[in-house]
């Protein structure tokens, strides 16, 4: 088939090395225009552009739905992949076989922009991939082909899309054979269904009157973006991994303990093992309390 690829994020390029590497004929790639990013906000590439750009395939960046149609009209198929756009149906009926999309949960749990995130902070204890045909909906599609994987309980976010960013290659790849021979989607049932909505920064302060394991499951879900944070001494200090301890403490009161960091939930105190203060890299929490000079009134809030 002749295929293009809509996508943006790094998570695609397991799936772009295995159809560029398979008997299909990958025609183009189409990803989101060069945005704004980092502390200088200059203009990036995504990292999908820079695959193509690497492998030398076709790379559009369309600022406008109506310009990624005319893209499209010639191909067998479009996949796509963390493209972040909801697109009307008269473009997804514009390819031979339409668009099938990888989505990283077991739909119809987690409909939306942060499946994965949204599954850690849930506590879930299976995720997996689904492929599915695109249709006018959020996510609502039928479906060609899920996988499934136990979610572990220490993952962040990072780590568990770049399991599943591996996972989902098989499932496409046989997507693509049911298609060639002429197999329909199974249509979806809305049973279950959950709205994986966007995380905001907002969204990443910690309340420490929360139970340990909640508070966990925030960090590793918000871990690396936008991350979860508190306010420490007036300023932000995000939390960028912590594990669980005996210890107790009142929520929010830090200490010391035989140079281990703890701070009070609750529950039982975690242990913090790494942050980032604000305007400066990540640290061990250990480096930092020492370059903070820690005293008894101290707390996070």
């Amino acid at each position: 088939m002749r295929i293009a690829v809509a996508a943006t994020p790094e998570v695609a390029v397991p799936t772009l090395d295995a159809l560029l590497a398979s008997d299909h004929e990958l025609v183009c790639v189409v990803t989101r225009p060069d945005a704004p990013a980092g502390r200088g906000r200059t203009l990036q590439s995504t990292p999908v552009a820079n695959w193509a750009e690497t492998h030398n395939v076709k790379l559009y960046k369309p600022d406008s739905i109506q310009l990624l149609a005319d893209l499209i009209v010639d191909l067998d198929l479009v996949i796509t992949i963390g493209f972040g756009l909801l697109l009307p149906l008269e473009v997804l009926k514009k390819p031979k076989y339409g668009f099938i999309n990888l989505h990283f949960s077991l739909l119809p749990r987690w409909r939306g922009a942060a499946p994965v995130q949204r599954a850690i902070e849930a506590g879930d204890k299976v995720t997996g991939v689904t492929v599915f045909q695109l249709d006018a909906g959020m996510d609502t599609g039928p479906i060609y082909l899920s996988e499934q994987i136990a979610l572990s309980s220490v993952a962040t976010s990072e780590e568990l899309l770049q399991s599943l960013a591996d996972l989902g290659v098989k499932p496409v790849l046989k997507t693509l054979e049911l298609i060639e021979r002429g197999e329909k989607p199974a249509t979806q049932t809305d049973v279950g269904a959950t709205r994986a909505y966007k995380l905001s920064k907002e969204e990443g302060q910690i309340d420490w009157n929360s139970d340990a394991d909640l508070i966990i499951r925030k960090i590793n879900a918000f871990n690396p973006d936008p991350g979860a944070w508190s306010n420490f001494r007036g300023q932000v200090l995000k939390i960028n991994k912590v594990r669980t301890s005996d210890v107790i403490l009142s929520a929010g009161v830090l200490k010391v303990i035989e140079r281990s960091v703890y701070i009070g939930t609750a529950t039982s105190a975690l242990e913090l093992l790494e942050v980032t203060p604000s305007g400066k890299a990540q640290m061990l929490a250990s480096s930092w309390a020492n370059g903070a000079r820690l005293i008894a009134t101290d707390m996070l809030q």
